[in-house]
């Protein structure tokens, strides 16, 4: 399994850990765009990011991290669905960008957003400053302003790999005073920060844990896998020129010489429609193409 979250828990603390390590997940999101090196690096970081919020969320549907800014990386978008699906995109000004930039340079001014969209409730965002030197200061401060459960992570991509460490602070129990529990947190929270890039990059998550807290008790859990799988389809393209009504649909067949080709921007995919098509789908008979014979 190369694309996989991994739970921990530790025995004798109220603290809860998740690794996650993407290598083809990854691979296939950057092998859609040609991305400069700071950006493929950022991306990979908010896809692992995403695959480990997924898991601090008990419910169905989907979770997006979006970043926008007036800078060099206008936008950074991840998806990742309760079922660990996962899809991003970049948009990017090349020209702009310089090979050491990090992401004060790329996304200065910039906002991160968190949107929770369960298949059955209400859709829920927050939204906070891109104000910390890295995408993983920003998530930390995401949740210390927003008023959770104190979170921190840890996050590193090189173009190849995107792994990351995110810790949270549980409810009391185990530890029911509250300097103890604080002291309790410090401590691995201060054992993390000594973690360096390449040990995330390079070790197994049973080398790396035994590395940080050999000396505490915790019990580390089965993966669970993540994939790469893009939500769009030929039935959402539909009802997207549905949506624009009949009479609009046709005006952009006319304008696009007798074809409306709507393209994934996620995974490049494209779906045409025709004069026929259109035809077919205000005439309720559904956003399949028509066979052959269809006049």
């Amino acid at each position: 399994m190369s694309d996989f979250t991994q739970r921990f828990l530790f025995d004798d603390s109220d603290v809860r850990g998740e690794l996650v390590s993407l290598n083809d997940s990854y691979q296939h999101v950057l092998a859609k765009h040609a991305y400069p090196q700071p950006v493929a690096q950022l991306l990979g970081e908010m896809m692992a990011a995403a695959s480990l919020l997924i898991g601090t969320l008990k419910f169905d549907g989907l979770l997006i991290l979006q970043a926008r800014s007036s800078g060099a990386l206008p936008l950074l978008m991840v998806e990742c669905s309760s079922a660990g699906e996962l899809r991003g995109i970049a948009r990017y000004h090349e020209e702009q960008i310089a090979a050491d930039a990090g992401l004060p340079e790329l996304m200065p001014d910039g906002v991160l957003a968190m949107t929770i969209d369960p298949t059955n409730g209400q859709r829920y965002q927050g939204i906070v400053d891109l104000d910390g030197q890295t995408l993983a200061d920003c998530l930390t401060n995401y949740f210390a302003t927003s008023e959770q459960l104190p979170t921190r992570f840890w996050l590193c991509a090189d173009g190849t790999r995107a792994r990351g460490l995110l810790l949270q602070q549980l409810p009391a129990d185990r530890i029911p005073d509250e300097e103890e529990r604080q002291a309790s947190w410090e401590h691995v929270i201060t054992l993390a920060s000594t973690l360096k890039t390449e040990e995330l990059l390079g070790l197994d998550n049973e080398t790396l844990l035994h590395r940080l807290y050999h000396e505490d008790a915790l019990r580390l859990f089965d993966p669970r896998a993540l994939v790469f799988r893009c939500s769009c389809s030929r039935e959402r393209s539909a009802n997207a020129l549905i949506s624009l009504g009949q009479e609009d649909a046709e005006k952009l067949l006319q304008e696009h010489g007798g074809e409306v080709v709507i393209d994934c921007q996620f995974c490049n995919q494209r779906y045409g429609f025709d004069a026929a098509d259109v035809q077919q789908l205000f005439a309720g008979g559904g956003s399949q193409a028509p066979s052959a014979t269809h006049h």
